[in-house]
């Protein structure tokens, strides 16, 4: 009997490694298969939406915003100096921590349109730019990122811009 379990604990380890291997293998060639894909890695994790998202030259006009030059993750950028006055407001309050004024503000914003980098669940946090005359919270908001970086959107997350601070 102990030779019995002796020999299966030496086929069973070595099989096992041999298995883990084996998905190691196929879930890094599905990783290169899927990045050559989409045009190969890049800045933005791969995120061919993003990288397109402001490359439209007319956007700059429909949104009301200025033409802007693009960020290294592909999205467009806009000074802050060049956001409505409620925007930069929003700005402030958000580096003071609040009060907000509506309670969704600093709520997570989950990216679903895919826009912005790829990053995990809790990363980003919305928060309202209040839009003068509209009778709710109105379509623009600033997303913040854990990492401090912020982006503008005037269009309820049709479009981002990269908000450049300096």
């Amino acid at each position: 009997m102990l030779q019995r379990l002796k020999r299966i604990r030496e086929l069973f380890i070595p099989g096992v490694f041999g298995l883990l291997v084996l998905i190691t293998l196929v879930c890094v060639l599905a990783s290169c298969t899927s990045s050559a894909a989409s045009g190969g890695p890049s800045a933005n994790g791969g995120n061919s939406a993003a990288a397109g998202a402001g490359n439209d030259a007319g956007s700059a006009a429909t949104s009301g915003m200025p033409r802007s030059n693009h960020a290294a993750d592909g999205l467009p950028t806009v000074a802050a100096a060049d956001l409505p006055a409620e925007a930069r407001d929003t700005m402030r309050l958000i580096a003071s921590g609040g009060p907000y004024p509506y309670h969704q503000d600093g709520t997570v914003f989950q990216n679903r349109e895919r826009l912005l980098p790829r990053e995990s669940s809790g990363y980003y946090h919305e928060f309202t730019v209040k839009t003068p005359g509209s009778p709710d919270r109105g379509a623009r908001r600033i997303i913040s990122a854990r990492d401090g970086t912020l982006y503008y959107t005037d269009d309820h997350y049709n479009s981002f811009r990269r908000i450049v601070t300096s």
